[in-house]
């Protein structure tokens, strides 16, 4: 019966592409959890990014003012060396 063997061949065509349908979104499906998880992943650097970035400016900060605070030690250390020298002179 060619009919029937037609049928058959119609079948045979279907049940592959719907494999090959099956198959795509399989790996689109694979492809958005990826892209899912790489998003996640940004974020989480983003986060990180903004959080060693006020590390920074805070670490920044205290520099500054250490190496204020070092000149004033300086500045009083030679105000004292030199009224210890005139001490001495006299």
């Amino acid at each position: 019966m060619p009919g029937a063997n037609t049928a058959k061949i119609a079948l045979q065509g279907l049940s592959k592409a719907l494999s090959r349908l099956e198959n795509a979104v399989d790996g689109r499906v694979e492809k958005e959890r990826d892209f899912a998880d790489a998003e996640e992943e940004v974020q989480r650097l983003n986060a990180d990014r903004s959080r060693l970035a006020q590390e920074l400016d805070h670490s920044e900060e205290r520099a500054e003012r250490l190496a204020e605070a070092n000149k004033e030690v300086s500045r009083r250390l030679v105000t004292a060396m030199e009224t210890i020298r005139a001490v001495l002179d006299r």
